[in-house]
């Protein structure tokens, strides 16, 4: 097999320092038994419960809250397979950023169908925005093997702010139940206007990131001049 070169992270969130000091904290305290795929399969069972919050908070909204604990126990898991790799000196670069972001792509699509089959989040919304998401994670992945440099977050926004706000918009849509927003050139439900919006700001970032991408490469890999016959 050929020599892997892990490629540097960048994960330059707001809420970072405050993260690491919290994940340090947790994982000298977990039990020997412990291991990163247990920690991965824990986040997984998070994903899982935000996807079964959002679907049965069409019959309920209480079951919004269910969702929130979701997301606390997505970022547990997710956040602390890898760093308890590091920490115990046990990592398995290949295997644990394959099945790490095999297992994030599922958890992203989740969510957002989740969103979608509630009751407050069209499911042709929500579908948008998640293709917005996966092609901001082509670049990502793309970019990763052209430049060696594999970025987390972007203008210091991460997953972890993203759950954050997650819980956040579900608190509110649990006590504002089902808002709309009246507009020149119609009626929209509240919520559809904002996981648009979010789906905007993705396909931005995708698109303004590929395109700097591109003209980075195109600088730095010059056309060959052609030989002279």
């Amino acid at each position: 097999m050929p020599e892997y070169i892990e490629p540097k992270r960048v994960n330059d969130i707001w809420l970072g320092n405050l993260e690491q000091r919290a994940l340090q904290w947790m994982v000298r305290r977990l039990p020997a038994w412990v291991t990163p795929d247990t920690m991965t399969a824990i986040g997984f069972l998070g994903a899982v419960i935000i996807f079964t919050g959002y679907v049965l908070s069409a019959t309920h909204p209480g079951f919004l809250w269910l969702s929130s604990l979701g997301y606390v126990i997505n970022w547990y898991g997710d956040s602390l397979d890898g760093t308890l790799a590091r920490y115990r000196k046990i990592e398995r670069p290949r295997y644990g950023f394959f099945v790490d972001h095999i297992i994030d792509s599922l958890v992203v699509v989740g969510i957002f169908l989740g969103l979608g089959l509630s009751s407050y989040v069209s499911l042709q919304i929500a579908s948008l925005a998640l293709i917005c998401y996966l092609l901001l994670t082509v670049y990502i992945f793309l970019s990763t093997s052209v430049n060696g440099v594999f970025r987390i977050s972007f203008g210091h926004f991460g997953p972890t702010e993203f759950r954050l706000i997650a819980i956040l918009a579900n608190t509110v849509m649990f006590f504002a139940g089902h808002p709309t927003l009246s507009l020149p050139f119609g009626t929209f439900a509240l919520f559809d206007i904002a996981i648009a919006i979010v789906g905007a700001i993705l396909f931005g970032i995708y698109l303004y990131s590929s395109i700097a991408q591109s003209i980075e490469l195109a600088r730095l890999e010059k056309p060959m001049p052609r030989q002279k016959k």
